[in-house]
């Protein structure tokens, strides 16, 4: 039987009923963090790529605090991008104020459209969990 469990930070509830998804699952070893936009908590979705990106990692964050670790347990990040090659240079620099090194592995991956309207970024990590055993 697969070992499974929902994490569910304040406020991302909705997300089981409205969307069909848990915001995060820890699955033998690992916490597995569904894609995260940078769209506000009222819905709304800025134009700014660099607000986009802080709001979507900090969007990871709370579920990383619910598991209680940090970005340092990162061990892979996929990050979906509208017009990829012009906002590259700008999610890099504030990807860089999350994510220490030893970096984790990374795919960048160039898209038209993304699940929220006017998202121009969406993230998802998969983190080793820390269990003391």
């Amino acid at each position: 039987m697969l070992d499974k469990k929902q994490i569910y930070p304040k406020s991302s509830e909705n997300y089981y009923d409205d969307w069909g998804f848990s915001p995060a699952i820890e699955s033998n070893g690992f916490i597995f963090i569904s894609g995260c936009t940078g769209t506000r908590s009222d819905g709304s979705v800025p134009s700014d790529i660099e607000e986009q990106t802080h709001i979507a990692f900090q969007r990871i964050k709370k579920s990383l605090d619910e598991a209680g670790i940090g970005f340092e347990s990162l061990v892979d990040l996929t990050s979906y991008h509208v017009g990829l090659g012009e906002r590259l240079e700008k999610f890099m620099k504030v990807k860089s104020q999350y994510i220490p090194e030893l970096f984790p592995a990374w795919t960048a991956i160039g898209v038209s459209e993304l699940a929220a309207k006017g998202a121009l970024v969406e993230v998802r990590v998969i983190a080793r969990a820390q269990h003391n055993h």
